[in-house]
């Protein structure tokens, strides 16, 4: 089994706007069922004909979703696209989160909880804040030389024609 992820079951979930969390309840699945399955990890038949039942989807039409090569899934390379893109996001928003929270509770910790004069949380804020702008400037395409209209020109220079 490939680490591809089994797109059509992403993409039903994500077309009814579930979690992976909630598609879990619903189905009676685990969390960490639903994530190895919709990372492309190998699946009992049970699992996937429960998924199919939520889905309302035939059970062969998403098993061999499941068990065929990237290319042959019913998803199209922008929804693929659009997909990765979209994780890629969540994953800033959660790195945000974790920022905002852990800071936080240093700063907290900082003020209450440590007989110092000294602020020491800057010290952890600042290098992660940028290394958290760096994410977010990545994740956005907003630095020139990282994004896919910069890679396409290196390729197209190293091939000496257009892709």
């Amino acid at each position: 089994m490939t680490d591809e992820p089994p797109l059509l079951i992403h993409k039903l979930r994500v077309q009814r706007g579930w979690s992976q969390e909630q598609l879990a309840e619903i189905s009676g699945l685990s969390v960490r069922t639903i994530q190895r399955i919709e990372r492309g990890k190998s699946s009992s038949a049970e699992s996937l004909k429960t998924i199919a039942a939520v889905f309302e989807v035939d059970f062969g039409t998403l098993r061999e979703s499941h068990m065929s090569p990237p290319e042959n899934r019913k998803v199209s390379a922008e929804e693929a696209f659009a997909l990765a893109h979209v994780r890629k996001i969540k994953g800033f928003y959660m790195h945000c989160i974790e920022y905002v929270l852990i800071i936080g509770f240093l700063c907290i910790a900082n003020l209450f909880f440590v007989q110092t004069d000294r602020f020491w949380v800057g010290w952890a804020a600042i290098p992660w804040g940028l290394v958290l702008a760096a994410h977010g400037l990545r994740v956005f395409d907003k630095i020139p030389f990282l994004n896919g209209d910069w890679e396409r020109r290196q390729v197209e220079k190293m091939l000496g024609r257009k892709l």
